[in-house]
């Protein structure tokens, strides 16, 4: 039985897991038009998504889909502030929804900079993790990316009821992200280095916690026979 634990719980598994998941909204991302407004733009991101007409920020609970099963945290308004700012993010930069757009983000964010919003620092973490694992170059990419950014809307902020007068042309001039994404400086390696070591052990609880779900199956299966 251990070793059906250590089998299930292996890295090798982790990575085949991480590569096979996808969450709920992980079709391919459209591409969306500079002169398409920030609010139509959010809407059609989602309709793609599969998150509900509101972007399930009204939810209860985050659902992330994980083979063979899905886990949930809750949605706190703290995450749900982040999470607006985070799907504009999304359009703007065109990052996809599937693990390594989501470690893409991730890293775009860390590196720019997610001011207050504690939130956002502690999910990206997540991300900036699981996309070291499946895609580290693309991830690599996007630090750096992120680095040459001008800013975020996590510093800037948005007012929702301009969404409609922004357009995603705007945004990308706004945040530099249409600026070419020169070589790696030595600052640049050596915060990447830095951000891999929390993402990494952001992950490590992991493995335990598959064990203790797999131990408790056991016993009930035990128990029952």
């Amino acid at each position: 039985m251990l070793a059906e634990f250590g089998s299930l719980c292996s890295l090798g598994n982790m990575l085949m897991l991480l590569r096979a998941c996808r969450s709920k909204f992980s079709t391919a991302m459209a591409r969306y038009p500079d002169d398409l407004s920030l609010r139509t733009a959010r809407a059609l991101f989602f309709r793609d998504a599969k998150l509900g007409p509101d972007g399930g920020y009204g939810n209860r609970w985050v659902r992330v889909e994980t083979k063979p099963i899905p886990f949930y945290f809750p949605n706190w308004p703290s995450r749900v502030a982040a999470a607006r700012l985070h799907d504009l993010h999304h359009i703007a930069a065109e990052y996809e929804t599937d693990w390594p757009g989501e470690g893409e983000i991730a890293a775009w964010e860390i590196a720019s900079g997610c001011a207050r919003y504690h939130a956002a620092w502690l999910l990206n973490l997540g991300g900036f993790g699981a996309g070291l694992l499946v895609a580290p170059r693309r991830v690599f990419h996007a630090f750096l990316r992120g680095r040459r950014a001008k800013t975020n809307l996590y510093k800037n902020g948005i007012n929702e009821s301009s969404l409609d007068q922004i357009t995603v042309g705007m945004l990308r001039d706004a945040l530099g992200l249409r600026a070419p994404v020169t070589s790696a400086r030595s600052a640049d390696l050596a915060l990447f280095g830095l951000w891999c070591i929390p993402s990494i052990l952001a992950w490590l609880p992991l493995p335990l916690l598959m064990l203790v779900v797999l131990s408790l199956i056991v016993r009930a299966t035990y128990r029952a026979a």
